[in-house]
């Protein structure tokens, strides 16, 4: 499978490339520059919130000039209305733009062929349309940033009636968000056909990485919950520009005179369409972090995962009870008893799959000859941090108890435990890991050790006050941390020690942003052996960094299973399933 292909143009090989491998890393560059501009959002906001309407350091200027672009007063502080767009263009940005595009986009494109044997993706062309859409849809959401009024101003979650009054800079996010949904749906239908169609000869169901698992079943929930908010979102596209009534419900009044709208439509059924997406995403974004933090584990503790047909059925159980707990988001909008309680049951039914796969990830940890490295330092702190994200999420999936939660800072707290000390530290562990088969060269241990320890660290820094915070009862929407809100005034120190943390935060990724450059722009530290980990999953029988079209030098078969290590009666503690030697 050499690459007999003729010498390509810089832009055909590396611009509109149509290799999964060059795609898988233009996504992920793209989504961590996007994440760099989602965090960068936040770092000004926990300002705003520490120090309320204080000119803000060192970007003051910036944030003046901004504001005043937007039709908004500033000092160099930043002002209430464009703290709220802030609000919704992080929350948008991190999800859409950042986190999804990288455990699925980059990931999911750079390692899914590799792993199953496959030469590409099933489909190339349309790969490459899917990062180019992506790509487009980022780069309308950022326009919006500049235009009068600002950009989407009404959250994250966009809810009627606000969303559809807003300012012009809400069409753009919807725009932006029809790009973003488009190119998830082709790049997920050509993960799912790639894995059904091009697996190599050998590599039945039951011995594929875990890994690709969380990527077929993070597929479909794409495929299946997406088209709902894409609909949605041209709906709400439909009522802003052509004076439809989707979401806009009769006699609204705004400023004392009522609007000419023609009223008779729903703002639940938003809700209903944005959630029935929005809560199987929350699993989007954790099973294929849940994925890499399997094939790490089973590396470094040298020995097979522990239960890894429960880790498969679980996966694909809690794909599908996704799709029945979305309402819980809605418990306060009066849906009844019956109902409240039938979601209320069924997101307790969700907890234990989820249960199931950190239980066998800690079992796996048993009797096992741990190498404490970095990608298995970020690979064990997910484990805690995201149970902490889970438990946290059940009194949120219970009527009574979400009364009194909702909309507080403790529903922030819970959703990033789950993807923050969760996702994004399966994300860097994955970095650590497959950096080396990517490149050539393992980043440096030292600096790696230092971004974890500080990472984590101030991780909980920001979001464990958030929780104290939120049982006081103070709302997660007010610009200036609750100066101004009775409920606060006990807890309302916390707002510095967070702010704090989160810039911190910020300064411990300087050691991540040096290491990839110094180990990328340092010629003596290629790795001589292909497979450095001592690992037994597919990706590594090719060479490191993989041939162009075809990745394979000599098309590969699989001989067993995903993690054949600790070996009775073999010459390494680890057999391959790419090799035949050792075959039982």
């Amino acid at each position: 499978m050499s690459d007999s292909h003729q010498e390509e143009s810089f832009w055909r090989k590396y611009i509109f490339s149509i290799d999964h491998k060059v795609i898988g890393i233009q996504y992920g560059i793209t989504a961590l520059l996007f994440l760099f501009i989602g965090f960068s959002l936040m770092m000004v906001m926990r300002w705003q919130l520490a120090y309320p309407d204080t000119t803000v350091p060192i970007v003051g200027s910036l944030i003046k000039s901004l504001a005043e672009l937007n039709g908004f007063a500033s000092d160099g502080n930043l002002p209430s209305d464009l703290y709220n767009v802030f609000g919704a263009m992080h929350g948008t940005i991190m999800i859409f733009l950042g986190v999804v595009p990288l455990v699925v986009g980059a990931f999911g494109n750079y390692l899914v062929p590799l792993q199953i044997g496959a030469p590409d993706m099933a489909f190339p062309k349309l790969n490459m349309a899917s990062y180019w859409v992506y790509f487009i849809g980022g780069i309308i959401m950022l326009i919006s940033f500049f235009l009068p009024g600002g950009a989407a101003n009404s959250g994250w979650t966009a809810y009627p009636p606000l969303a559809d009054l807003a300012t012009t800079g809400q069409t753009y996010w919807l725009i932006g968000m029809v790009f973003l949904i488009t190119s998830s749906l082709l790049g997920s239908m050509n993960i799912i056909v790639t894995i059904v169609q091009l697996r190599v000869e050998g590599l039945t169901w039951m011995r594929l990485p875990f890994f690709v698992w969380s990527q077929l079943v993070t597929s479909f929930l794409l495929v299946l919950a997406f088209p709902p908010l894409e609909a949605a979102g041209i709906f709400q596209l439909m009522d802003r520009v052509f004076g439809t009534s989707f979401f806009l419900p009769s006699g609204l009044v705004v400023g004392g005179e009522a609007l000419n709208v023609s009223g008779g439509g729903s703002p639940l059924l938003w809700q209903h369409l944005f959630w029935f997406l929005a809560h199987p995403e929350v699993y989007v974004l954790i099973l294929p972090g849940m994925g890499v933090i399997a094939e790490i584990i089973a590396n470094n503790t040298r020995k097979p995962i522990w239960g890894y047909k429960s880790l498969v059925y679980s996966s694909i159980f809690l794909g599908f009870m996704s799709f029945f707990v979305w309402a819980h988001h809605m418990f306060l909008t009066g849906m009844g008893q019956t109902m409240s309680m039938f979601f209320a049951v069924t997101t307790m039914i969700i907890s234990v799959p989820s249960v199931v796969i950190l239980s066998c990830l800690f079992i796996s940890l048993w009797g096992g000859s741990i190498r404490f490295n970095t990608p298995m330092l970020f690979a064990l702190s997910f484990l805690p941090m995201f149970g902490m994200g889970g438990l946290t999420g059940l009194p949120l999936g219970l009527p009574l108890s979400d009364i009194h939660l909702h909309d507080t800072y403790y529903v922030i707290s819970h959703f990033h435990y789950v993807v923050a000390p969760g996702t994004i530290f399966a994300i860097f562990a994955g970095i650590y890991f497959w950096f080396p088969k990517i490149t050539g060269k393992k980043l440096n241990e030292v600096l790696g050790k230092i971004h974890f320890i500080f990472s984590l660290i101030f991780m909980n820094g920001i979001f464990f006050p958030m929780l104290i915070q939120g049982l006081a009862g103070v709302s997660r929407r007010l610009a200036d941390g609750g100066e101004s809100y009775a409920h606060a005034q006990s807890v309302i120190q916390y707002n510095e020690f967070m702010s704090v943390s989160a810039w911190l935060l910020g300064l411990a990724q300087i050691p991540f942003i040096l290491n990839i450059i110094l180990t990328l722009f340092k010629k003596k530290d290629k790795v001589a052996d292909p497979n450095p980990w001592k690992a037994t999953t597919m990706e590594w029988a090719c060479p490191s960094p993989p041939i162009g079209h075809g990745n394979f030098e000599t098309e590969p078969s699989a001989y067993r299973g995903p993690y054949e290590y600790s070996v009775p009666d073999h010459k390494d503690d680890f057999s391959p399933q790419f090799e035949k030697l050792g075959d039982k």
